[in-house]
This record gives structure tokens, C-alpha cells and sequence, in this order.
């Protein structure tokens, strides 16, 4: 009887791994572990609002006899759980989110490119992914303006052109020194779902948080042509894998 009830366990949770693949094909095994983690948190979220409403709408005309759930209910009573479930993961967010500072969503950053570096102000942005798609290496998109202490301006000035292929404007000396350290990283954001950002391998990276500093020696920079930020709060975008 319990070999049954393991079975049926690893049954269950070998399929919900297969669900997760075939839903958002995660890059490796830590990513898998955090999309397991959501995906059974919010399956008792819902399925325990679900389970809630049955019992307050059929209150006394339902039962739970091995594992299922015994009584008279409609789709409708199913319907409002759902509903009712959802509802309370948007507050919960909300409520976590209100729950963090300002303050941790900066970090002070100093790039390091061959003898030269720059220091400016970051922030963490769950939302950058970007990576080389070729080394997998993580990108940190940093607005190109700050660059000219660290980068030669014949890159600079000519990102469109380097990335449309044109070479011609690039000094001999500056293209031996650098052409095999630039990255052409493709990306999708709102209102543009294939662009091009021109990258620059670092030679360090340092991020400093509070009492916390960390050296990342492979990073790439990209460079972007806009302001980041409307206000100038910030000057680069760094996304939450390379502090992890």
C-alpha cells in the first residue's frame, strides 16, 4: 500500500517537471528547481481557495475519503475559488513588494576595462536575461555615454555601424585591440522584439552592496545609446543572476 502511494508520488512529480519543460523550457537545474518550487506554491494557493469555497459553499455536504473530495459541487463553486485564489496571490505580491526598500534595488557597480575603470549606479533588474548566446556569459546594459572614460569613442560613436557590419570608420590599432573582445547580443523588450546591443567583454566587474562587495570576472557591457533612467537615478541595468 505505501509503495503505491510512493509511486504514485514520483508519478506525479515527474509529470509536473515534464510541465514545466514543455511550459518554459528552464536553462539549468537551478532555474528547473525555482519553477518547481512556484509551480506547487501556487497549485496550493489555488487548489486550497478552491477547496475553501467548496466547504463554506456545501458546508457539512462534503467530505475528503483517500485523497478525494466527496460531495455535491459545481464548476460555478470552482470557478469563484479560482478567482478567490488569485486575488490573494496579486495582494500577497503587492504585499511583499511594499515590504522591500528602495534602497535594494541599487547597487554601486565598478567596471574595469583593461587598466581603466568607471564607477556608477546600478539597478537590479530581474527582468535583464540578457547572456552571450554564444559563452552564456551575462550581460550588464550600461548607457554608452558613461563609456568614454573606459572605451575607445571609435566604438562609441560608431555602435550602429559596427553593428551593420561597417568597419571602415575603425582605426587598424583599435580593431586588433578590440574586435575580438565585442559581442553582438540579440534582445526582446516592449516595442522592439529584435534588437541588436553591442557588447564589450569586461576585464572585472565589482558590485557593492552595503557590507557586501563581489568581483564577477566574466561579464559583458552593453552598450546602450538612450538613458536608462528619466530621473538619472541610475546608469546601468544589472540582472539578479550575477549577484546570485
Amino acid at each position: 500500500m505505501k509503495s503505491d502511494m510512493y509511486l504514485n508520488f514520483i508519478i506525479k512529480f515527474i509529470l509536473s517537471i515534464v510541465i514545466i519543460y514543455i511550459s518554459f523550457t528552464p536553462k539549468s537545474f537551478k532555474e528547473l528547481i525555482k519553477m518547481i518550487i512556484f509551480f506547487y506554491l501556487t497549485s496550493f494557493v489555488f487548489g486550497g481557495a478552491a477547496l475553501g469555497m467548496i466547504y463554506m459553499v456545501n458546508m457539512g455536504k462534503v467530505s475528503i475519503q483517500n485523497g478525494m473530495i466527496i460531495g455535491n459541487y459545481t464548476m460555478k463553486t470552482i470557478a469563484i475559488g479560482a478567482i478567490v485564489a488569485f486575488i490573494i496571490v496579486i495582494l500577497a505580491f503587492k504585499f511583499v513588494k511594499s515590504k522591500f526598500n528602495k534602497s535594494d534595488l541599487f547597487c554601486s557597480i565598478t567596471i574595469k576595462i583593461n587598466n581603466k575603470e568607471i564607477k556608477t549606479k546600478a539597478m537590479l533588474d530581474t527582468g535583464n536575461l540578457l547572456k552571450d548566446p554564444i559563452t552564456n556569459i551575462p550581460v550588464v546594459v550600461v548607457e554608452h555615454e558613461l563609456l568614454y572614460e573606459v572605451v575607445p569613442k571609435e566604438i562609441l560613436d560608431n555602435i550602429e555601424n559596427i553593428l551593420g557590419g561597417d568597419l571602415e570608420k575603425i582605426p587598424e590599432n583599435i580593431k586588433n585591440e578590440y574586435m575580438s573582445k565585442l559581442k553582438i547580443i540579440p534582445f526582446t523588450s516592449l516595442g522592439k522584439q529584435n534588437g541588436m546591443l553591442l557588447g564589450l567583454k569586461a576585464t572585472e566587474l565589482k558590485v557593492e552592496e552595503e557590507n557586501n562587495v563581489k568581483n564577477v570576472d566574466k561579464v559583458i557591457i552593453g552598450m546602450y545609446n538612450k538613458k536608462l533612467s528619466k530621473k538619472d537615478e541610475y546608469s546601468a541595468l544589472l540582472g539578479i543572476d550575477i549577484i546570485n
